[in-house]
């Protein structure tokens, strides 16, 4: 990072969309999180080769940092893939290659001076890369895809989360409405934003840092979570909701909660903690840690329809 950037405004506005992918573009692949299976990695690639891509891995992906092996090699070098991937002019997008815990640790590490001066790129990740996602969006001003990575396993074996990721990536007019089958309003209503979020303790463990976003105001929310329990989900809502930063969100989206307990409880926080909000509500629209994760643009104008179960874009992803 080269001196202090200043914060994003106070209220989710449009942000700078990316160019869409063409056939023989390059793809840099990057581990800003966790360390990465090789064999998961090589069979990622092999689905990006197939969509006509020439994707090139970073030189630290395979790292795994000594003592601590949660970690892809150092904060440090994990930075500085990230960094020169987005900066070298022949790289068309930046997708991660799986999430798991650190990028807090080298988020900050970022040179998001040279990042903006490089312009907007498809970037996708989810789960732990939901800091970055904030971050490039406060720092930078860039819309980015919540979606499936390379060597994810929802990513390898569901062919429908490859698809809404291609289809994102080369033709995103196709992909505008938004929703599986199982979404359905938690709380009714229709609303128009600006969409954000992603891991909502991430988005938790966010706050009070100097880059926070300061306010999630006139944005339709994206939240999802894996491995908390109900009483945990309740402290990351609870927190979110004391700081002030969900005054005047203008709706909600819920993805999956995998390995949060029996849905049957964590629906029972999630309107408990959501519906005191008076915005419409959608719950399972399939994003997230699910069986299924729909490619979710972030920072794009929109309208969720709660009744319908449908998050409609109001431009594609990428320009």
């Amino acid at each position: 990072m080269t001196g202090r950037e200043a914060r994003g405004p106070a209220v989710a506005v449009p942000l700078a969309r990316p160019v869409r992918l063409r056939p023989g573009a390059r793809v840099a692949v990057v581990a800003p999180s966790g360390p990465v299976p090789e064999e998961r990695l090589r069979a990622g690639l092999d689905v990006l080769r197939g969509w006509g891509l020439d994707p090139v891995v970073a030189p630290h992906v395979l790292d795994v940092r000594p003592a601590l092996g949660y970690l892809a090699g150092t904060d440090r070098d994990r930075a500085g893939d990230l960094t020169e991937a987005w900066c070298d002019p022949s790289v068309s997008a930046v997708i991660c290659a799986r999430g798991g815990f650190g990028v807090q640790r080298m988020v900050d590490l970022v040179d998001w001076t040279a990042i903006r001066a490089a312009g907007p790129k498809a970037f996708v990740g989810y789960s732990d890369v939901t800091a970055l996602h904030e971050a490039f969006a406060v720092r930078a001003g860039f819309a980015t895809l919540h979606g499936p990575m390379a060597a994810a396993g929802t990513f390898l074996t569901d062919p429908r989360t490859r698809e809404s990721l291609r289809a994102t990536l080369f033709e995103p007019e196709s992909v505008r409405t938004l929703g599986l089958e199982t979404a359905r309003a938690l709380v009714p209503g229709r609303a128009r934003g600006v969409t954000l979020g992603g891991c909502a303790s991430l988005l938790a463990a966010d706050l009070g840092t100097p880059y926070g976003r300061p306010s999630a105001r006139g944005g339709l929310l994206l939240l999802e979570d894996v491995g908390e329990e109900p009483y945990r989900l309740d402290r990351v809502l609870t927190q979110l909701l004391r700081s002030g930063w969900l005054d005047g969100v203008t709706g909600v989206a819920l993805g999956s909660w995998a390995e949060c307990g029996p849905y049957e409880e964590v629906r029972a926080v999630l309107a408990d903690r959501l519906g005191g909000l008076g915005v419409p509500v959608v719950e399972e629209l399939g994003f997230g840690h699910g069986e299924t994760a729909l490619t979710v643009p972030l920072g794009i104008p929109g309208v969720l329809d709660a009744e319908a179960g449908t998050l409609t874009l109001e431009v594609p992803a990428l320009r």
